[in-house]
């Protein structure tokens, strides 16, 4: 998808010269805040000394703040527009430590400390937004972001990188000054697919990754 998205982006701004005289071109940059809950299991895949199978799930919720910007092209009363966040997102540090019996009949027991830590970069929407109203509009586009896990592993084990997909709708408010500047007001909803990350023996399954956030964006029109 981040093929699409690099092409919409560079069509956008080879007819924005075109766009500008005929049907307009807006460009701007946003602040937005949110909070996003994620879900992921753990699962044991295969039988290493400890008992093949076993799982651990957890939830996690948090509030984020990130900027981005925008470019879109206006066709009557819709508009087609690319949203790009140029910052990651930085998960904390996850540290666990496993004890592994190395069979069910012996006594020793192994430990080992891992570290994981999360990167989602390069999140990307392509958006289609209607005018409800002179000053109000509904949109829905398609996102994608990459997760590049950042881990130690006592085990010498790694977790591979992957991209996550998703969609949007959202409502916001539109205004704009005499000058060509504008200002918006939006709300927006987020929904990724699941994905999963292997490393050695384990398994993470990415079961849901969701939310909503306001956003404040200012920009101009030409």
């Amino acid at each position: 998808m981040k093929k699409i998205i690099v092409t919409i982006i560079s069509g956008l701004f080879l007819c924005s010269t075109y766009a500008s005289a005929e049907i307009g071109v807006n460009i701007g940059v946003s602040g937005s805040v949110g909070i996003f809950g994620a879900t992921a299991k753990e699962t044991l895949s295969s039988d290493s000394g400890a008992r093949a199978g076993n799982t651990a799930s957890d939830t996690e919720i948090a509030a984020i703040g990130y900027g981005s910007v925008f470019i879109e092209k206006e066709l009557g009363m819709f508009s087609i527009g690319v949203d790009y966040v140029p910052t990651p997102f930085e998960s904390d540090s996850v540290e666990t430590r496993k004890m592994d019996q190395q069979t069910e009949n012996s006594a020793a027991v192994s430990s080992v400390e891992n570290k994981v830590q999360v990167d989602l970069e390069d999140l990307y929407s392509v958006y289609v937004a209607m005018s409800v109203t002179d000053n109000s509009y509904v949109k829905a586009g398609i996102t994608s972001v990459d997760v590049i896990t950042n881990e130690n592993m006592g085990t010498g084990a790694a977790y591979g990188n992957t991209s996550l997909d998703g969609t949007l709708i959202g409502f916001g408010m539109h205004n704009e000054l005499d000058s060509g500047f504008f200002w918006r007001l939006e709300g927006v909803y987020m929904n990724f697919d699941s994905a999963s990350l292997t490393s050695g023996d384990n398994t993470i399954n990415i079961k849901s990754l969701d939310g909503v956030n306001g956003t404040l964006s200012i920009g101009k029109s030409f």
